[in-house]
């Protein structure tokens, strides 16, 4: 058997989703969670974790940069990506709020055309806003 790392740049489209899933729950295992893939998109999720206390779950969408979406919003979802090392989960709505308050996102026309809105890369003011949802 060959355990060699993969290069995470070789990976097609789907693999590196399996392999940010799994990243990220093995991150969320470490606060208590499990988490669990759905094979079908429920209302805006690709998985859920579940916290050891019973109570709490999280409907999570999965994603490979930071993004804000509308169609997410009101649907009670988490955002959870990763950037190299890093692994953040932010309540989508919230998180929207904050984005539209202290940034110009509102007047772009992604955001106002498209309603959506990523960044490749995190600025000073946007790795502020993230600093509660890093785990």
């Amino acid at each position: 058997m060959n355990f060699s790392p993969v290069a995470y740049g070789q990976l097609n489209a789907r693999q590196k989703e399996n392999y940010n899933f799994h990243k990220i729950a093995a991150r969320l295992a470490d606060f208590g969670f499990t988490s669990l893939r759905l094979s079908d998109d429920f209302e805006g999720a690709d998985f859920v974790a579940l916290h050891v206390d019973g109570e709490t779950l999280c409907r999570v969408q999965l994603k490979s940069r930071l993004t804000i979406d509308r169609k997410y919003l009101g649907k009670g979802l988490y955002v959870a990506f990763r950037l190299e090392d890093r692994v953040f989960v932010y309540p989508h709505d919230v998180f929207v709020d904050r984005v539209l308050v202290k940034t110009s996102v509102g007047a772009s026309k992604s955001w106002a055309e498209a309603g959506q809105y990523t960044w490749p890369r995190l600025s000073a003011c946007l790795e502020e806003l993230l600093r509660d949802y890093e785990i």
